[in-house]
């Protein structure tokens, strides 16, 4: 087992998140709008967006509309108003959660078949690991997600760990963002400029001179943040985590 070993140091464990955190968020457009996905909201009479808020959020259950709002962090509150309220009219969230949990794991089995069943095997074991070691404070989409039950079978399993392991960066983001003295709305005008009003927001709001520098710091505390977690991890359950990562995220962005 990975963990059983001498853990790696501070400055392998950097690399190991930092070789493996863009192909881990990757996997999130693929999953949330795939076709299977989408069919799943449709079943129950709601269109991509609501499906994406209800069934991302629905692990924190029927909560009002400010609590996703907290956990997403990057849209705006009057979108997560207009879509979580009228999504939980059409279906229950932790229903909404669940199912969604599973639709995870079908993209999975539709998209993980040709890898082979050792490097999943081994990327499970070892993602597991990282996500029982991780400190669940703060990181309430985490939390939520994580406490899902698993499939059984590995593609499945590989694919919901991952979006688990997703959604663990992102909680980590979010603190170090405003560690760093930016808000996600601020964030955005950084990073994705051309995306603040796809999010909701009226422009970026008033912005500090150092942006730029600071979202530079808050990936660099992101990562520093997530080191508890991944340096239970010896050199080879590292390198199970990097090939896995690899070859999961590849599969299903390829899909």
């Amino acid at each position: 087992m990975p963990w059983q070993s001498a853990p790696m140091d501070d400055t392998a464990t950097t690399a190991l998140i930092d070789a493996t955190s863009q192909a881990t968020n990757d996997i999130g457009g693929p999953f949330y709008f795939s076709k299977s996905t989408l069919a799943a909201g449709k079943e129950r009479g709601l269109d991509g967006m609501r499906w994406y808020v209800l069934g991302r959020g629905g692990v924190l259950g029927d909560v009002e509309a400010p609590v996703i709002q907290s956990a997403f962090g990057y849209f705006s509150p009057a979108v997560i108003d207009k879509l979580w309220n009228s999504a939980r009219e059409q279906v229950a969230p932790r229903e909404a959660g669940t199912a969604y949990t599973e639709c995870c794991a079908e993209i999975g089995r539709d998209r993980l078949g040709d890898i082979d069943p050792a490097t999943l095997d081994a990327y499970n074991e070892a993602a597991a690991a990282v996500i029982a070691a991780a400190e669940p404070a703060a990181y309430a989409l985490f939390a939520g997600i994580a406490a899902e039950p698993l499939a059984d079978d590995a593609p499945g399993k590989a694919m919901q760990q991952m979006a688990v392991l997703r959604e663990l960066r992102g909680g980590a983001h979010l603190v170090a963002l405003l560690a760093s003295g930016l808000t996600p709305r601020q964030a955005h005008a950084v990073k994705r400029p051309d995306d603040v009003a796809t999010f909701g927001w009226d422009g970026p709001g008033p912005m500090p001179e150092d942006a730029a520098e600071r979202h530079v710091a808050a990936d660099a505390l992101t990562t520093q943040l997530l080191v508890p977690a991944y340096s239970v991890l010896d050199d080879d359950g590292a390198a199970a985590f990097e090939a896995g990562t690899a070859a999961v995220s590849g599969a299903v962005c390829a899909g």
